[in-house]
């Protein structure tokens, strides 16, 4: 039952964002930015939401919070570092002039994020399932402008829309992979869990803060402040939500 879970949300997670990516891109101009500027920031909130209301209280619980704070600061060092060589990347904003506009890269990129995210599924679920689906939650929330990002990337480095869409779709397989992979290894590092509950709430603050957020400062201003901040709280919202079902 629960590898049902989570096999279904790690796809959630991957394939149905790239789906909805794709359909997001038939959209054009001004209605484009909107939908997509609307999730960015909701995706800000469900991301913090899930690592500070979900996995590193679960993972205080499980290490007496001696080694987790410690873990999740390696784990925001750790993509920091992935990112200068280029093996982790995001792109949230259309035009994207921070990011390599290489294919391959973008696609090296994208691989190891959703497998990353499919550890954070499995991980998430192995705690509980509210935690399991808030995590995933987040996942989706993020997933979705990333890859209206990439399509956008690749299709002006020379992609056809078929080929960017099977790409992207191959690629965020990784996150089934990510995820079924710790399921089955579990009986062996299930000791590891809070510390991969740990890192992978690293990557999700990583992600809202060093990712997302700064490409928002430059946007709208101190007037866009009046709609983004409520998308972030429904954001977190939503995950503290989620995560009140577990003491239910």
């Amino acid at each position: 039952m629960k590898l049902a879970l989570i096999i279904s949300f790690a796809l959630l997670g991957s394939v149905c964002s790239v789906g909805l990516a794709g359909l997001l891109l038939l959209l054009k101009g001004k209605q484009l930015r909107f939908v997509t500027g609307s999730l960015i920031p909701y995706a800000v909130g469900t991301l913090l939401g899930a690592a500070f209301f979900g996995m590193i209280p679960h993972a205080m619980l499980q290490l007496a919070g001696t080694s987790v704070l410690p873990t999740v600061l390696f784990g925001i060092i750790l993509f920091y570092v992935l990112e200068k060589l280029a093996l982790w990347r995001h792109c949230h904003e259309q035009p994207c002039d921070v990011h390599t506009r290489a294919g391959t890269m973008i696609l090296i990129g994208d691989s190891l994020h959703n497998f990353v995210d499919g550890v954070a599924i499995t991980a998430a679920f192995t705690g509980s399932v509210p935690l399991g689906i808030a995590t995933s939650v987040a996942v989706i929330a993020h997933e979705v402008p990333q890859e209206v990002g990439d399509f956008a990337i690749l299709l002006e480095s020379g992609y056809s829309r078929s080929r960017a869409f099977l790409y992207n779709a191959l690629s965020s397989l990784t996150a089934l992979l990510g995820a079924v992979l710790t399921y089955f290894l579990l009986p062996f590092i299930q000791p590891l869990v809070p510390y991969l509950l740990s890192v992978s709430a690293a990557s999700f603050i990583y992600i809202a803060l060093a990712d997302i957020v700064p490409g928002r400062r430059a946007v709208g201003g101190l007037r866009s402040l009046a709609w983004e901040l409520p998308l972030m709280v429904l954001g977190m919202g939503t995950i503290f939500a989620l995560r009140l079902d577990a003491g239910r």
